[in-house]
C-alpha cells in the first residue's frame, strides 16, 4: 500500500471519529434537554408564544325587591395589540383614535411598547368593534369580556354604585357585596405563532358560576315616587341637594333612598365624585329640633316629666351664660306635648335640664346616635355624640334641640322607627337575600332587633304627641294626610362653616314622620340642603312627605280610617294648644 493511501485512510477515519464525537455529542445534549430540562424549555417556548390574561365570568345580577333588574352584566368586546407585529404604529394609532374618538399619541406610545401584549381599549361599543374588524389592522385583537349595565340609569345610583373596568365594585352595593357578585376568574391564554400573529385562545377557568344575584329591600316604584318628588323640590326651592329615606320600621327593611343631584352609573366618569357617595349614610350633619322629640323621650322614660308638665318658655329669650337661646315664636308656658308640636327651643333646653346630662346622653346613645347602625352601604358615619362629661351647660341645651350633635339620615330614621315600633330599634338594611345562577337562595338577610330603647307606653306616647305636630296649629300641619293619622317632627337646622362656625344663610330643612300613626308601616324622613327663599322644615320638607307617605301608602294598599274619635282630639289640640 503506497504513502499516499495510508495518508488517505487515517484522514477518514480522523473525520469518521470527530463526526462520530459530533453526533454523540448532539444525541447526549438532546437527551439531557428532552429528559432532564423538558419542563424548563416547555415554560420558556410558552413565553415566546402564549400571553395570560385574567378576566372574570358575568357578575351577579342586582334586582329590587318586586324583583326588576337593577344591574345586569351584558357581553362586551375589548381591543388588545401585539406591538411585535405592527408593521406602521402611526398609521394605526391614527385609525384606532378616530374610530374609538380617542388621541392618537396615548395609543401611539402602547403601540410601540416593549410589550408582546397591551390593552388598547376595554369594553368598546358594537359600533366601534364592527368598524375596527373591518378595518383588519396587523396586530389587533379582540378579546371576549362582560360590561356592567344599568338599565334605569339613574333610580338608586348612590345606593347601587358602579363597578370599574375591570369589573370591581368601586362604590354602593357594588362595593360592599363585590366578593357576593364578582364572577369566578378566568384564565385567557393568548396564543401567537412563530410570525407573531394571534390565533384562538385557550380559557381555564376555575370555577364554572357567575357571580351570585342580590335581591335589594328596595321597592322600585317608591324608589321612583321618592327621587321624582325630591328632584321638583329641589329645583322649586333653588336648593343644593336632598335626600329622601324611606324604612319599614318593623324590619328595618329600606323602601327607597334618593339623593339629588342624581347620577348616571353607566357614566360615572362625567359626574362629580361627590355625587356618587350614599349621602344617606356616609355624611353627618346637625339635626335641629328633629331632636326634640328624643329629648322627650328621655323626660318621659326617666319619668322626669309627663306630657302635660309645664315649663316657661322665657317668652321667646332665654340665657345661658354668655349665650342666648331663641325662639321663632316666643311662648310663655307650655306643656311637654305643646314643645314638641310648637318646637320651641327653650322649652327643650327646660327639659333637658330637667332630664339631667347623663340620663339624657344615655337615651341618645340608646336610639343609636354616636354609632353606625351597621347598614350594609359602604363609608358609613357614625355621626358625633360628645361624652356627656364634656358638655358645657350651652352644649347640654343646644343638643337639646339639635345643635352641637351630628347625625346621618339612616340613623335618624332608625332612631325614629323605634318610636313607631312600640320602642324597639331594629337595624336597617338594603339586602334581603342572595341567589346563585340557578336561584338557589344562598343567604338570608332577616330583620335584626338591636334592642329595646324605650317601653311600650313611653313610645305610644311620644307616637300621640308627634301626631300633634301635624295637627292644626302644629309645625308639621304642611305633612297632614286625609284619612291617616300622621305622627312627625319639623326640624330647620342652621349649617356649620368650614371655619366651625355657623354660616350665615346656610340651613338644612327636613322632616321625620312615620304613617299611619296607629300602625305604622313607612318612616320618612325628607331632608333638603340650602334651599333658598324659605328655609323651615315645615314648609319645604313637610309636604314633600305628604306626597312620598300618599304615594307609598297607595302602593301598599293601606286603606285611609277615618277615625270621628282622631278628629274630635285633633280639634281640641287645636283649641288648646
Amino acid at each position: 500500500m503506497s504513502t499516499v493511501n495510508k495518508h488517505i485512510r487515517l484522514r477518514t477515519l480522523l473525520m469518521g471519529i470527530l463526526f462520530g464525537l459530533c453526533f454523540a455529542s448532539i444525541g447526549a445534549k438532546a437527551i439531557y434537554l428532552q429528559v432532564y430540562r423538558a419542563p424548563w424549555l416547555a415554560k420558556k417556548a410558552a413565553g415566546e408564544y402564549e400571553r395570560s390574561i385574567k378576566t372574570f365570568l358575568k357578575r351577579g345580577t342586582i334586582y329590587d325587591s318586586t324583583p326588576r333588574e337593577m344591574a345586569v352584566s351584558i357581553d362586551a368586546t375589548s381591543i388588545a395589540a401585539f406591538p411585535g407585529r405592527i408593521k406602521n404604529p402611526e398609521r394605526t394609532a391614527t385609525e384606532l383614535a378616530k374610530i374609538l374618538d380617542s388621541h392618537q399619541q396615548p395609543i401611539y406610545k402602547k403601540l410601540v411598547a416593549r410589550k408582546p401584549f397591551v390593552w388598547v381599549k376595554r369594553q368598546i361599543t358594537p359600533g366601534e368593534e364592527k368598524a375596527l374588524k373591518n378595518l383588519k389592522l396587523d396586530g389587533i385583537g379582540f378579546l371576549a369580556e362582560s360590561n356592567r349595565f344599568y338599565p334605569n340609569k339613574t333610580l338608586g345610583a348612590q345606593i347601587l354604585g358602579f363597578t370599574g373596568v375591570d369589573g370591581d365594585g368601586l362604590e354602593g352595593i357594588e362595593f360592599y357585596y363585590d366578593e357576593y357578585l364578582k364572577g369566578a376568574t378566568v384564565e385567557q391564554t393568548i396564543l401567537k405563532d412563530a410570525l407573531g400573529r394571534g390565533f384562538n385562545a385557550e380559557k381555564k377557568s376555575t370555577t364554572s358560576f357567575g357571580g351570585y344575584s342580590l335581591y335589594l329591600t328596595i321597592d322600585g316604584p317608591i324608589q321612583f315616587a321618592t327621587e321624582r318628588v325630591l328632584e321638583e323640590t329641589v329645583k322649586t326651592y333653588s336648593a343644593k341637594g336632598g335626600m329622601i329615606v324611606v324604612m319599614s320600621p318593623k324590619t328595618g327593611a329600606i323602601l327607597a333612598m334618593a339623593h339629588y343631584p342624581f347620577f348616571n352609573p353607566n357614566t360615572y366618569r362625567e359626574y362629580e365624585k361627590s355625587i356618587w357617595r350614599n349621602r344617606a349614610v356616609t355624611d353627618p350633619f346637625e339635626p335641629g329640633s328633629t331632636m326634640k322629640i328624643f329629648s322627650a323621650a328621655a323626660a318621659l322614660e326617666s319619668e322626669n316629666a309627663s306630657p302635660h308638665t309645664i315649663f316657661f318658655c322665657e317668652n321667646g329669650k332665654y340665657r345661658i351664660g354668655e349665650d342666648v337661646v331663641n325662639d321663632v315664636h316666643p311662648h310663655g308656658w307650655l306643656s311637654l306635648q305643646q314643645i314638641v308640636k310648637y318646637s320651641s327651643n327653650i322649652g327643650a333646653v327646660k327639659i333637658g335640664e330637667r332630664v339631667g346630662r347623663e340620663k339624657h346622653f344615655k337615651m341618645l346613645q340608646a336610639f343609636g346616635f354616636g354609632t353606625k347602625t351597621g347598614i350594609d352601604c359602604p363609608g358609613e358615619t357614625g355621626g358625633s355624640l360628645l361624652p356627656y362629661k364634656r358638655w358645657s351647660k350651652i352644649d347640654a341645651g343646644a343638643i337639646s334641640f339639635g345643635q352641637g350633635i351630628s347625625v346621618s339620615a339612616i340613623q335618624l330614621v332608625a332612631a325614629t322607627s323605634a318610636i313607631a315600633n312600640d320602642g324597639i330599634l331594629m337595624k336597617p338594611y338594603i339586602v334581603h337575600s342572595i341567589r346563585d345562577g340557578s336561584g338557589n337562595l344562598m343567604k338570608q338577610i332577616e330583620p335584626t332587633v338591636v334592642r329595646r330603647v324605650i317601653s311600650i307606653k313611653t313610645a305610644r306616647t311620644l307616637n300621640r304627641i308627634m301626631q300633634t305636630v301635624t295637627a292644626p296649629g302644629g309645625t308639621g300641619v304642611n305633612a297632614a294626610l286625609d284619612g291617616y293619622k300622621v305622627s312627625g317632627k319639623t326640624g330647620t337646622a342652621q349649617k356649620v362653616g368650614k371655619n366651625g362656625t355657623y354660616a350665615k344663610g346656610k340651613y338644612v330643612a327636613s322632616f321625620i314622620g312615620f304613617v299611619p300613626a296607629h300602625d305604622p308601616a313607612a318612616t320618612i324622613l325628607v331632608v333638603i340642603d340650602e334651599p333658598k327663599g324659605k328655609i323651615y322644615g315645615g314648609i319645604i320638607a313637610a309636604p314633600v312627605f305628604k306626597k312620598i307617605a300618599h304615594e307609598t301608602l297607595n302602593y301598599l294598599n293601606i286603606p285611609p280610617q277615618r277615625d270621628a274619635e282622631g278628629l274630635r282630639v285633633s280639634k281640641e289640640d287645636a283649641t288648646t294648644g
